[in-house]
C-alpha cells in the first residue's frame, strides 16, 4: 500500500533535510508530500527549531518566467531554494516526492488584488484569503502554478484549495445556523453570476434571496435549524439558490479540468484534495453524520463529475472512529468509481487519534474500504512519540 507523510518546508529548513528524511524513512512510509506552495499560518511545532512557526503565503521554488511573465497574479516568493537537492535526497532513500500546492487560498494576493476574491450577497469582499474559482485571472494563475510545480519533477501535484471555501468569520455575536453561514459564503461576483446565468440560473434572484434571508438574521430573525442539504436549502432559500449552488460545481469542475490538463502537459499527474472531511471534523474529529462524499457540493466539489477527468483523489479522513474513516473512503469510491485511486489522510495524534491502536484501526479500516494509499498529516505538527505510531499502523 502506498503512503506518504506531509512535510512543510519550514520543517526541512529548521531540522535539516537529511535529518528529517532519515526520520521519515524510518516511519516506513513510501514518500513525502511537501508544501511547494503554502498559505499563511501560525503553528505550534513541537520539535521544530522554533516552537511557534510562522508560515507565509508563498511558492517555495523559483517561478518559471515563461509562465508568469504576462500574469497579474504572481505568488509571493517563499523559500525559493527549498527544492534544491530535495528530490535527489528523497530518491536516494527510495522515497517518492509529491508537491502539495495550495491554489486559491492566498491572503497576500487577495489583499493586493481585492477584485479576484469572493464577493458575498451584500457585495462585501471580506475574505482576501479566498480567491474566486470563476475569475478568469485566478484560473490562469492556477494553471500556471500547476505547471510550475509539475516542472519540479514531483511524482504528483497534490491540489489543495481548488474550490470554494466555507464561511470563517473570526468573530460573530449573531448566531448563524449552518444554512445561514452557507448562504453568506456564496460568491456573487460578476463571473460567478455570469457562469450561473449561462447555465439557466436566475443569479440575480439567488443573490436577492440570500441577502433577504441573511439580512433578516442580522436584524434579529432566528437562525435556521438543521444541517445543509439540497432539500432543506430548497425549502429555506428556494430553487434559484439551489441552482446557483449547482453552478458552482460546474465552475470548480471546469477549473480542475484545466489544471489537470496543465499538469499532464508537464509530464506529471494531478491528485485532487477534497477538504470536506476536514471541514466536518477538523476541530475535534467528530464529523456530522452525513459522509464527506455527499457534502462536497457545498464547496463546489462534485466527485462524480471530477471522476471523468482524473484518476486520483485525496480524502481528509479527520475522524476519531475507524468505522467512520472506512465509510468515508467507501462512499468516495462509490462516487468516483472503484477503478479510481483514493488516498486517505489521517492525523496520527490529537484530536483524532489518542493511541497507536486507534491509528492502526483507522489505517486498516481505510485499507479494507479500498483506499489506494494512507497518508499522514503532518510531520512538523506532531510530536515524535505520535509520529512513532506510524510504523505500527502501517504494519
Amino acid at each position: 500500500m502506498d503512503s506518504s507523510l506531509y512535510v512543510l518546508v519550514e520543517d526541512l529548513r529548521g531540522e535539516g533535510v537529511e535529518k528529517v528524511l532519515d526520520r521519515v524513512r524510518g516511519y516506513g512510509v513510501a514518500g513525502i508530500t511537501v508544501g511547494a506552495v503554502h498559505h499563511e499560518s501560525r503553528d505550534i511545532t513541537p520539535h521544530g527549531l522554533s516552537k511557534l512557526t510562522l508560515r507565509h503565503d508563498g511558492a517555495h521554488f523559483d517561478l518559471p518566467g515563461d509562465l508568469f511573465a504576462e500574469l497579474r497574479l504572481v505568488p509571493p516568493a517563499g523559500y525559493t531554494d527549498a527544492f534544491d537537492g530535495l528530490l535527489d535526497a528523497c530518491r536516494a532513500r527510495g522515497l517518492k516526492v509529491h508537491g502539495r500546492t495550495v491554489f486559491l487560498r492566498n491572503g497576500t494576493l487577495g489583499a493586493q488584488h481585492p477584485d479576484v476574491s469572493v464577493r458575498n450577497c451584500f457585495g462585501d469582499r471580506g475574505f482576501p484569503t479566498d480567491l474566486c474559482p470563476a475569475h478568469p485571472e485566478v484560473r490562469q494563475y492556477a494553471v500556471a502554478l500547476a505547471r510550475s510545480v509539475a516542472r519540479l519533477g514531483v511524482d504528483s501535484v497534490v491540489a489543495e484549495g481548488l474550490h470554494y471555501r466555507p464561511l470563517k468569520a473570526e468573530r460573530s455575536f449573531v448566531p448563524l445556523g449552518p444554512m445561514d453561514a452557507y448562504l453568506m459564503a456564496l460568491c456573487f461576483c460578476d463571473f460567478c453570476m455570469a457562469r450561473a446565468s449561462d447555465l439557466g440560473v436566475d443569479a440575480g434572484m439567488a443573490r436577492e434571496e440570500c441577502a433577504r434571508i441573511v439580512g433578516g438574521l442580522l436584524e434579529g430573525d432566528a437562525p435556521a435549524e438543521g444541517e445543509v442539504t439540497r432539500a432543506a436549502l430548497t425549502a429555506y432559500a428556494g430553487p434559484d439558490v439551489v441552482g446557483y449552488a449547482r453552478a458552482r460545481c460546474a465552475t470548480v469542475t471546469s477549473l480542475v479540468s484545466q489544471v489537470a490538463d496543465a499538469v499532464a502537459s508537464e509530464g506529471s499527474r494531478l491528485v485532487f484534495v477534497d477538504p470536506t472531511g476536514a471541514v466536518k471534523g477538523y476541530r475535534d474529529g467528530l464529523p456530522s453524520p452525513v459522509l464527506a462524499a455527499y457534502d462536497g457540493w457545498q464547496l463546489g466539489v462534485d466527485p462524480v463529475a471530477l471522476s471523468d477527468l482524473m484518476l486520483s483523489f485525496t480524502v481528509l479522513a479527520y475522524a476519531r472512529d475507524a468505522t467512520r474513516v472506512a465509510d468515508d473512503v467507501d462512499a468516495y469510491l462509490r462516487s468516483v468509481g472503484k477503478d479510481r485511486q483514493v488516498r486517505a489522510v489521517l492525523r496520527p495524534g490529537y484530536p483524532d487519534s489518542d493511541s497507536a491502536d486507534r491509528l492502526t484501526a483507522k489505517v486498516h479500516g481505510a485499507r479494507a474500504a479500498g483506499a489506494h494509499a494512507v497518508d499522514f498529516y503532518a510531520y512538523g505538527l506532531a510530536s515524535h512519540p505520535v509520529l512513532d505510531r506510524i510504523p505500527h499502523a502501517l504494519s
